[in-house]
């Protein structure tokens, strides 16, 4: 009798531990975030396939799910069409939609690009040899590029007459292509993009070709950082704390090793060429990612006076009804500790 009450006791037990765990198990089921790139694979990827290749995000309690993208202002339209929850885009971007809808535009988390990397490339030989010389001229670019949407802020701010400026939209990768081929007289590109690309054509990008930055004429704004809705923001901050926590480890890991992080990528895609991308990241850590400003406020995060000045900048090229503020668009809550987002030192 003693046997079978043990017996019976510890099976109600068992039972009552079995029940107990399934409402914690229902409870701890990752986080599922639709995340979309800017554009196609390359190496200033890596970081997001890192985070997920070593389980970063899984241990943030997220599910991942990574796509590829139509161009850094389009990541914005992505993310308030509802088809996802976060993204890799452009600023800027943001800002528009933050004037005409707000409280609907995405909020970015993370700076990633603090120097924009909006540029126009044309043939050293072609006839643009300045910025007035555009006038007049055919320059191609992806309708879903923030360096097309740009374009008019670029123009107005050197008194170039936008309507006289023909834009022939192309796909990306077609841009150095068609310019090479004198299909157009510039691209409106991505200078980290197109650089690269040159020197995958086996072309000389320095020596063959001019480079009109945006940010050398007058438009000193942000550009590409992590982004996420308006929804996940209200509705799961531990997520987004997360999510960003888990970039901002995989980012700095990456850069200390590109050519690690490529082989990561190598696995994503079979045809990457990881020696010419992690020249990219190199290229990009050089030219848009790491600088003073960086160097001070740590990886991730924005002076807020530029950004209001950046802020004003796109009201005005492109007429906004409203200038929103800083925090409207940009919001460093979820940020790691300012240890945790130390730059890594530069090589050449």
């Amino acid at each position: 009798m003693r046997r079978n009450f043990l017996r019976a006791t510890l099976g109600a037990l068992a039972g009552l531990v079995v029940a107990s765990a399934t409402p914690a198990f229902a409870q701890s089921a990752p986080t599922k975030i639709r995340f979309t790139l800017d554009w196609r694979f390359q190496g200033v990827h890596s970081w997001y396939y890192l985070a997920q290749e070593k389980g970063y995000f899984k241990a943030e309690g997220l599910d991942v799910t990574i796509d590829q993208g139509e161009g850094s202002a389009a990541t914005v339209t992505r993310i308030m069409s509802g088809a996802y929850d976060a993204g890799f885009g452009d600023m800027n971007a943001i800002i528009q939609q933050a004037a005409a809808r707000p409280g609907e535009q995405p909020v970015m988390v993370y700076m990633i690009y603090n120097q924009p990397p909006f540029g126009i490339v044309t043939k050293a030989n072609g006839p643009i040899k300045s910025v007035k010389d555009i006038e007049g001229k055919k320059l191609g670019g992806p309708a879903g590029s923030a360096t097309t949407r740009m374009f008019p802020a670029f123009a107005k701010a050197n008194g170039i007459d936008a309507s006289k400026v023909e834009i022939l939209n192309m796909q990306p990768n077609l841009q150095e292509q068609m310019l090479i081929q004198g299909q157009v007289d510039g691209s409106l590109i991505f200078t980290l993009t197109s650089y690269m690309n040159l020197v995958g054509m086996r072309q000389d990008p320095d020596k063959d070709f001019r480079w009109i930055t945006f940010g050398d004429h007058g438009i000193d704004v942000y550009s590409n950082g992590v982004m996420v809705s308006q929804k996940l923001v209200k509705e799961n901050p531990k997520a987004v704390e997360g999510l960003v926590r888990a970039v901002n480890r995989a980012m700095r890991e990456a850069m200390a090793n590109p050519a690690e992080a490529m082989k990561v990528m190598t696995k994503v895609e079979p045809l990457f060429d990881a020696s010419i991308e992690a020249r990219r990241v190199q290229y990009a850590m050089r030219t848009v990612m790491i600088g003073d400003e960086v160097r001070k406020n740590g990886l991730g995060d924005v002076d807020d006076a530029r950004m209001t000045r950046a802020i004003g900048t796109v009201a005005e090229a492109f007429s906004l009804p409203r200038q929103p503020a800083a925090s409207e668009v940009f919001n460093r809550s979820f940020l790691p500790p300012r240890a945790e987002r130390e730059a890594p030192a530069l090589t050449n």
